[in-house]
């Protein structure tokens, strides 16, 4: 495989910079635009109202300048009154022009304020949660799930491993794309948008403290980058590398990855079986598909399976992982079933199946 120098890759980096943040998932609410203009054209209704009730009754009101109020002066008056500058060269004078200042202009001029102050408010108070929000995230999350890419790689994967109990607030999606970290906050993940080939990207998804780490990105050269640096930020975390051609697999255990699943072998060889095996290929299908169907899962061995034979359990034993192997359910290295072991088995699935995860990251060659 031929990968561009690093130099050259930070020289892209730097060219096509994009401004990478964290964005909590939250409520949609209506467009910040939108709301403004809103509070705008109310504020503007309030002032128009006050201008006519002014111009209704001028005769009420004296101007110092010429003795007479016309619709010019009223609309002066309303901005003046509304801002509570008030200058006070026009004054009502009549009893009924000062009624209505103190029942009707003065409840506009509060309702004013209200509006273009709550504005101002408002974004001062969505700024001060949101830091409070990223705050309290940043000191919480632990041991969670790191995504990076949001394709349609990487959201199986999240649906994959949320399906085993993993909460949504446990994921943290990691993509170049703001409309892709959109999308992630929109199903409740926390996203980041950024390079994931930088470490300072990284470090905003709190990579160092995750406890596994999915890679899924649409080229095979990014993915040896971002496992590169995935690893050197977290040597303990287990790395999952998706790949476009098996050729490149090697290079990325090399780097740091503890399994690689090569993408169009694994769905070429799913087109060859379901040519020569229709039914065959319906099986692998629905066994790929999480939740529905038959599910491949992993659990611990219970104590009245200790000393059995694989094949005297309840399930449908396909392999056992015992320490740092994988034997097969026919393996006579298996012999009795150890409590310490860890079974692979096949079951129907229900909406109270769960994948064991796997808490003990297999070693990497």
């Amino acid at each position: 495989m031929k990968l561009p120098g690093q130099d050259a890759i930070a020289r892209q980096a730097d060219e096509h910079l994009v401004t990478h943040r964290v964005k909590l998932p939250r409520k949609l609410v209506e467009h910040p635009i939108r709301q403004v203009g809103k509070r705008l054209s109310l504020a503007l209704v309030v002032l128009l109202a006050t201008a006519f009730i002014v111009y209704a009754d001028a005769d009420g009101y004296n101007d110092n300048s010429d003795g007479s109020v016309d619709l010019l002066d009223a609309f002066y008056y309303a901005t003046v009154t509304l801002s509570t500058t008030g200058y006070g060269d026009i004054t009502p004078v009549s009893d009924a022009a000062r009624l209505t200042n103190i029942f009707v202009i003065t409840p506009l001029r509060v309702m004013f304020l209200i509006i273009l102050v709550g504005t101002t408010l408002e974004a001062l108070t969505e700024r001060t949660r949101d830091e409070w929000r990223l705050n309290r995230w940043r000191s919480t999350l632990r041991d969670h799930t790191v995504v990076v890419g949001f394709g349609t790689k990487g959201r199986s994967a999240i649906q994959t491993v949320c399906a085993t109990g993993l909460r949504k607030e446990q994921v943290v999606v990691v993509d170049p794309s703001g409309k892709a970290i959109e999308a992630a906050t929109a199903h409740g993940y926390a996203g980041v948008v950024g390079d994931a080939t930088r470490s300072d990207v990284l470090n905003r998804a709190e990579v160092y403290r995750a406890k596994q780490i999915i890679i899924a990105t649409q080229r095979d050269d990014t993915a040896v980058l971002v496992t590169l640096t995935a690893r050197q930020l977290n040597r303990g975390a287990k790395i999952v590398v998706a790949v476009r051609e098996e050729e490149n697999a090697p290079l990325l255990k090399q780097s740091g990855a503890d399994a690689v699943i090569t993408s169009a072998s694994a769905a070429g060889r799913l087109l060859g079986l379901s040519v020569l095996s229709p039914a065959a290929g319906m099986v692998m299908e629905d066994l790929i598909s999480q939740g529905s169907g038959l599910d491949l899962i992993e659990r611990p061995v219970i104590k009245a399976e200790v000393g059995r034979n694989p094949r005297e359990t309840d399930d449908l034993v396909v392999s056992v992982v015992r320490g740092h192997r994988v034997l097969g359910y026919d393996d006579p290295a298996v012999g009795g079933l150890e409590l310490t072991d860890r079974l692979i088995t096949i079951v129907r699935a229900t909406p109270a199946t769960h994948v064991a995860p796997d808490a003990r990251p297999l070693p990497r060659d």
